[in-house]
Order: structure tokens, then sequence, then C-alpha cells
């Protein structure tokens, strides 16, 4: 006869291979699914393509000296538009970011430059858009180094049975949806010269993403940080941010070279980030450990700069994104040490505050609603929404109804992974940049992401209050 600890032993080793089983099956069907849409989306658009990709973003032009004060004028109109806009945002439940999100729409071509073209050129001419440019890069990888720092290991351990099988479904069923999506969309979204892989790829990568950072604001703001199911929330959506980004990297690798040179990109990223992981298992934790408050010097903040700044070079040369090298060194930095304490209290209102809004300014003067411009356009719009709630939604809650968890918990979850926010724009530029997307689906999948983020928040209200309704109900009749 078997003890009951040996009896638990066998049943958790069971339910464990059980789950291999289950993980293995899911992401061998999903790369024999993408492969087959990849087969008839590259058949269907080879007689279409013209030539070699060419990135969209324009090289950066001597700046003249009388643009620093448009440059001055127009970080200060957006930080200012961006606090009322996002004050009321707050007042009606939403997120801050979404208000200033909005900012840079509301001075971009679509609202402002309808209202009165001269204002809106006055505030931000043509001349200052390769500066506002560099320091919305500067902001996104100092903004990305932070939500490294803000990764908690501890949190993904404690839930790992039921976060793993739900981040990698809420990342794989949107991730195929949005790829089957691109058979549609690429003919008539793409730019010319932009593969299919390249497109069906970074449709499933931004279908994909969910905005850690955001999220952990409105769990804070519902005092839900603390729950099961806030607790969940958080490491899966941690875990999603890590695969999205690796993703990402892939895709640039793959959109910026032929496939041999892709697979040479891939080879040399998961390289860099092994070595990363290797010097930080090393040396992080000795040497950060010793450091107190007393020897949190500018010694120190120089050389993580220096390690920040390289590690972006490093993975920029790869042929991936520089924001993936910021967002390494941050992730690998322990979550509790004083050295993610204190570069989180200096760094955080001087990003978001002062440099992100350069990003929000440029992103709103690249987002032109006028191109979105007849009834299919919008239907398409719609269509972009619809797969990428339900694909979010639906990975997620299906996966947490087959984790054992109930229907409200599950409810609750795939809402909040439909979360996009600032995450979701930072990818859509880069796609922008790397010339997979035109500027009509850039503009269509800026409207999904503010749409998806700011439904959060009313949807959980309502799951609430359906739950509360549903709960009472027995209650009256007995």
């Amino acid at each position: 006869m078997l003890s009951q600890n040996q009896q638990d032993e066998a049943s958790n080793r069971l339910s464990l291979l059980f789950h291999l089983l289950g993980y293995s099956v899911m992401i061998t069907a999903s790369v024999g699914l993408f492969m087959l849409i990849r087969f008839f989306g590259e058949a269907n658009s080879r007689e279409n393509l013209v030539g070699p990709m060419s990135p969209m973003a324009e090289p950066v032009a001597k700046v003249a000296v009388d643009t620093l004060p448009h440059v001055l004028g127009a970080l200060a109109v957006v930080i200012v538009l961006g606090r009322l806009l996002g004050s009321v945002m707050a007042k009606l439940g939403q997120p801050r970011v979404i208000g200033e999100m909005l900012a840079g729409i509301v001075l971009g071509p679509s609202i402002l430059g309808r209202i009165s073209p001269e204002v809106m050129h006055f505030i931000q001419p043509a001349s200052i858009g390769p500066l506002l440019a560099l320091i919305a890069q500067l902001g996104v990888i100092l903004y990305m180094f932070l939500v490294g720092l803000e990764l908690n290991p501890d949190v993904l351990k404690s839930k790992a049975g039921a976060s793993i099988a739900i981040s990698h479904s809420s990342i794989v069923v949107p991730f195929l949806m949005g790829s089957g999506l691109a058979l549609l969309l690429h003919e008539r979204l793409a730019p010319d010269g932009a593969s299919f892989t390249s497109f069906a790829l970074f449709m499933g990568v931004a279908m994909a993403i969910t905005a850690f950072p955001v999220l952990a604001r409105i769990l804070s703001d519902r005092g839900m940080e603390k729950s099961s199911v806030g607790a969940i929330a958080i490491s899966c959506a941690a875990a999603d941010d890590v695969t999205a980004w690796c993703l990402l990297a892939f895709v640039a690798g793959v959109s910026q070279a032929d496939v041999s040179s892709a697979v040479r990109t891939s080879v040399l990223a998961v390289a860099y980030i092994g070595i990363v992981l290797i010097l930080a298992k090393i040396f992080g934790k000795k040497v950060l450990g010793r450091l107190n408050q007393s020897t949190m010097s500018a010694r120190v903040t120089a050389w993580i700069l220096v390690a920040l700044l390289v590690s972006t070079l490093i993975t920029e040369s790869i042929g991936i994104h520089a924001i993936f090298g910021a967002f390494l060194i941050g992730a690998i930095i322990p979550h509790d040490s004083i050295v993610s304490r204190e570069f989180r209290n200096k760094l955080h209102d001087f990003v978001t505050i002062l440099l992100l809004p350069a990003f929000f300014a440029v992103t709103g003067m690249r987002t032109q609603i006028g191109l979105v411009d007849n009834s299919s356009d919008w239907l398409i719009c719609a269509a972009i929404v619809a797969v990428a709630t339900v694909g979010k939604f639906g990975g997620t809650f299906v996966a947490a109804k087959l984790t054992g968890l109930d229907w409200w918990t599950s409810a609750s979850l795939g809402t909040l992974m439909n979360t996009r926010g600032l995450m979701e724009l930072i990818v859509l530029n880069v796609g922008l940049d790397l010339g997979i997307i035109s500027p009509t689906l850039f503009t269509m999948m800026v409207l999904m992401a503010l749409i998806t983020t700011m439904s959060t928040t009313p949807l959980l209200s309502f799951i609430e209050w359906l739950r509360n309704r549903l709960d009472a109900a027995p209650a009256a009749a007995s």
C-alpha cells in the first residue's frame, strides 16, 4: 500500500504529465496551423510582390536651430492635454494612459488637422518630426526597461500551474486568429514588398499583446491586485509580455532579411538571451544583493545605464529592435533589489510624464483616421476589433476553465487579458517603422488598441454586477 504522500506525489506527477502533453499538442498544432496559413498566404501573394520591403520610417534629417522652440512647445502642449484628458478618463473609471494616448491623436491630423490644419502645423510642424521621433524612441527604450523591472518571478512561480496554461493559450489563440486574418488583409492593406510571412507573423503578435503595466494599474485601482484573479492576471500578463517581445524580435528579424538570415538572427538572439541570463545568474544577485541604500551611488547608476545602452545596441545590431535589449536588462535585475526600486523611483515620472508624450505625439501624427474613409474600411476595422477580442478573451476563458477556475473568474481573466494600451502602440510603431503594415492598417490597429483597453473596466464592472445579481436571486427566492 502506498502512503498518502506517495499517492499525492504520483497524482501530481500524472497531472504534470497531462499538462505537458496538452501543452506539447497545443504548440505543435499551432505551428502546423500557422504553416498552413503561411502556405496559402504566400501562394496568393507571391505574384503581388513588387520589390524588396523598405522601412516606412523617414531618415533623421538635419534639424534647424529654430525647430527647438517648436519641439519644446509641442511637448508642453501634449503633456498638458494628456494630463487633462487623463484626469477625465480617471473620473470615468478608465486608466489615465487612455487620455494620454488620445492626446496624441487629438493633436494629430485625425482631429486637430481636420478642425484647423494651420494650428496643427504650428504646434507640430513637419520639421520637428525627426526630433520628436528620437525623443520618443528614447522614451520607449527607458519605458521598456521599467517594464522589465516590474516583472516579479515570485508571482509567476506562485501561480505557475494555472498561469502557464492560461498565458500561452491567451497568446496562441489570438496569434493564430490574427495570422488567419492576414489572409484577408495582406493584399489590401500590406505595403508593397511586405512578404506574407512577416505580415502574418506581425498580425499574430499584435493580436496577442497584453499591456502588463496598464493591467496592473486597473487591478490596483479596483483593489484586485491581491485577489486570486488579480495574482493570476498579473502573472499571465507578465508571461505574455516576455513571450510577445520574443516573438516580436523574431518578426523583426524575418522582416529585415531572407529566411536564412532570419534564422541566423533568431539563433543570435537566443544566444544573446542565454548569455545575459547566465551572466545575471552568476553576477547579478551577488553584486546587486550587496548593494544597500548608501551604495546606490551615481557610479552604480551609470554602469546600469551603460549596460542598458550596450544591450540595446547589441539587439539592434543583431537585427531585432532596441527595445527588446532594454526590456531584457530590466527583467534580469531582481525585482525587490535596491537597484530596481531606485530606478523605478528615479525614472518613472521622468519617462512617463516627459518622454512618453513625445511617443504619443508621434503616434498621433501617424494615426490618420481619414484613411479609414468608407464602409468597407470600417467593416475591416470592426473585424480587427472582433478578432482581437474573441481571440484574447476566448483563449484565456477556455484555458482558465480547463484549469479548474469558475465561470466568473475565467470571464474576468479574459476581460483583463484583452487590455492592450501603450504596449500595443509600441508594437504597432515598430511594425510601421519596419514597413510591415501600412498607415491605414496602423490607424485601424490603433483604434483597436483604444477600444479593447477602454472596454476592460466597464466589462469588469458588468461581470461583477451580473455575478452579484445572479447570486442574490436564489437568496431572494428562498
